[in-house]
C-alpha cells in the first residue's frame, strides 16, 4: 500500500485556511494518515497471528487513542494512569500490558482492579510486592519477565534500553534464579518473557540478534521443564523523520517478517509487540505562528509562539523534526526556528531553509505525532497545546 500526499513544494498537505482560524501553538492529527499506518500494521501483524499492543506513552490524546482502539490493537501502558486512560479510549482490559521499573502499590491495584492481561515484571521486589497485592485481592496476577537481552540497537543514549548497562529489566544471568522463586509465589503466573532493546530503530538488522537471545533463553527455560504462553519484543521500530512526504508509513512489513523468519516460536506460543511511535508520529505536526523575524549580527531568526515547552525532543534529544513554512512560498532563506521559553535551548532548528517568512506565516513541524503533545509541559506558565484530528477541524 503507497499512501501518495498531495505535494505543495514539497511541503505536506494542510488545510491552510482551516488551520489559520485555530489558536497557535497546536497539534494537527491526519485521520486518513493515522487510519493508513493502522491498516498497514495490522495487515502485516495478522499475516502472522502477532498481537501488537499501541505504547500509549507515545501519544495519549484520547481522540487519537480512541481511533487506535477501534483498530484492535491491545494496549501497552507504563503507569496507572495510562492503564486507565487505555481502558477509557476503548482497549478492552484483556489486552492491556502494563511495564515500568517503579510501578506503586496504587498502579498494581488499578491495574489488578481492572484484569488486564498481563504484567512485565522488571525486578525481584516488584514480584514479591505484586505478588502481596494480588494475594489481599484474592486474585492470580499473569506476569511477564522483563529479561535486559544486551543487545545494542544503535539509536541515541537516551532511548537505548536493552543493555546490561540500562534499568530496565532482569539480567538474562538472573532468570533460572527468577522463575524459581516465581514457582513460590502462589498469586503469580507467568506466562511469558518481554524484551524491549530501544526506539527509534532504523536498522532492522538489530532485531534478529534479539530473536537469536529469545530463541536461547526459550531452550534454557523449556529445560527447566516450564512452558511459555506468550514472547513479548516490545516497540522500537523508527521513522522517517528527514522524508515525512515521501515515508509516511513505517516498514512493517519488514518488521514482522524479521520476527517470522528468525524467531523459534514453540506450538501456540503468540508473539506480542508493542510499537508507538511508529503508529502516530507521522500523522502528527506542530502548528506554530511566527511572531517575529529578528535579524542579528550573524543569525536571521524566525521566531515561533510554540517552544520546548510543545515539543521537548529538540532540546532533550538533539531531535530532527523537518519543519514547513506553509502559508509562504516566498524565496527561501536561512532561518534560526526559536522558541519564545527563557533558555537557549528553546531552538527547533538551526541553519534551517524555509520560504521566507514574515510575522503570522505559519510553520509546520513535521513528524511531531510521537512524543510531543505527551511531553509538553507548563513551565514558563505557559498553556498546553491542544491537539485536534484533522476530521473536526
Amino acid at each position: 500500500m503507497n499512501y501518495n500526499f498531495i505535494k505543495m513544494n514539497t511541503k505536506g498537505n494542510f488545510p491552510i485556511d482551516k488551520l489559520k482560524k485555530v489558536q497557535t501553538p497546536f497539534y494537527y492529527y491526519d485521520v486518513e494518515l493515522l487510519n493508513k499506518t493502522l491498516d498497514m500494521l495490522m495487515s502485516e501483524a495478522n499475516k502472522y497471528g502477532f498481537c501488537p499492543h499501541y505504547a500509549m506513552k507515545a501519544n495519549a490524546n484520547a481522540k487519537v487513542t480512541a481511533l487506535i482502539a477501534k483498530k484492535g490493537l491491545g494496549a501497552d501502558c507504563v503507569s496507572g494512569n495510562e492503564v486507565s486512560a487505555a481502558i477509557a479510549a476503548g482497549f478492552p482490559a484483556d489486552k492491556i500490558v502494563f511495564a515500568g521499573v517503579g510501578k506503586t502499590d496504587k498502579e498494581i491495584n488499578t491495574a489488578l482492579d481492572a484484569n488486564i492481561f498481563c504484567f512485565n515484571a522488571e525486578s525481584i521486589p516488584e514480584l514479591e510486592v505484586i505478588n502481596e497485592l494480588a494475594a489481599a485481592k484474592g486474585k492470580v496476577a499473569s506476569v511477564e519477565l522483563r529479561i535486559n537481552p544486551n543487545v545494542d540497537a544503535h539509536t541515541h543514549a537516551y532511548i537505548t534500553t536493552g543493555l546490561n548497562e540500562n534499568k530496565f529489566g532482569f539480567s538474562m544471568d538472573d532468570l533460572e534464579k527468577v522463575i524459581n522463586l516465581i514457582k513460590g509465589l502462589k498469586n503469580i503466573k507467568l506466562i511469558g518473557l518481554h524484551f524491549h532493546i530501544g526506539s527509534q530503530i532504523t536498522d532492522l538488522g538489530c532485531f534478529v540478534p534479539l530473536c537469536e537471545r529469545i530463541n536461547a533463553l526459550q531452550d534454557q527455560v523449556e529445560a527447566m521443564g516450564v512452558k511459555l504462553e506468550n514472547i513479548n519484543v516490545g516497540g522500537g521500530l523508527g521513522i522517517d523523520y528527514e522524508n515525512p512526504n515521501t515515508n509516511p508509513i513505517p516498514d512493517f512489513k519488514t518488521y514482522f517478517s524479521q520476527f517470522a523468519q528468525h524467531l523459534k516460536l514453540r506450538n501456540g506460543q503468540k508473539l506480542h509487540c508493542e510499537p508507538g511511535r511508529s503508529v502516530v508520529a507521522q500523522c502528527g505536526s506542530l502548528i506554530t505562528k511566527v511572531t517575529y523575524v529578528k535579524k542579528g549580527k550573524e543569525k536571521q531568526f524566525a521566531i515561533v509562539d510554540g517552544g520546548m515547552t510543545d515539543l521537548i525532543r529538540p532540546a532533550l534529544y538533539q531531535a530532527y523534526h523537518k519543519i514547513e513554512a506553509i502559508t509562504t512560498d516566498s524565496a527561501v532563506e536561512t532561518y534560526d526556528v526559536v522558541g519564545p521559553i527563557c533558555e537557549s535551548s528553546d531552538v527547533f532548528q538551526k541553519d534551517c531553509k524555509l520560504n521566507g517568512v514574515k510575522r503570522g506565516d505559519l510553520l509546520a513541524l513535521r513528524s511531531a505525532g510521537a512524543y510531543g503533545e505527551i511531553m509538553a509541559s507548563r513551565y514558563n506558565l505557559r498553556e498546553l497545546p491542544v491537539g485536534y484530528l484533522s476530521t473536526e477541524l
